[in-house]
């Protein structure tokens, strides 16, 4: 956090990178999964949150990596509004189980306006994860 990038394709290379860095895995081949995922059906789920995710037999375990942008990013959303809030989600097929719980709870815990005003006002990682474990637990 913040993200840097100020369009889609950036924005998804930035969090694959990210990712990458932190849980490993094939760079070019998950930004390829992410990138024919997102061309199926855009993952901006609306009220200014995307969900990116793919599949990719390079990564050894569900990995997620979030981040805010300062400024609202075209995201090709469903209801047609910018984003400024992102969520990678990546894991090999043998994790797909915890894959759509995972996805469903992230959309579960963003839908709720208390919480994605709290993680656009977060200054730090640590302060935006704190946010999320405490809007789990409630």
């Amino acid at each position: 956090m913040p993200i840097r990038a100020r369009d889609k394709a950036g924005v998804l290379r930035e969090l694959t990178e990210l990712l990458v860095q932190q849980s490993g895995g094939d760079l070019n081949d998950i930004l390829v999964a992410v990138k024919e995922r997102e061309s199926v059906l855009s993952t901006g789920i609306g009220h200014g949150i995307a969900i990116p995710h793919a599949k990719s037999p390079t990564i050894g375990q569900l990995s997620l990596v979030c981040g805010a942008s300062p400024e609202p990013i075209p995201f090709d959303s469903l209801d047609a509004e910018p984003v400024r809030l992102f969520f990678l989600l990546v894991g090999p097929e043998s994790a797909a189980g915890q894959h759509v719980k995972a996805l469903s709870r992230i959309a579960r815990l963003v839908r709720r306006d208390n919480v994605r005003e709290a993680l656009l006002k977060a200054t730090d990682a640590k302060q935006f994860h704190d946010t999320i474990v405490s809007a789990e637990e409630r």
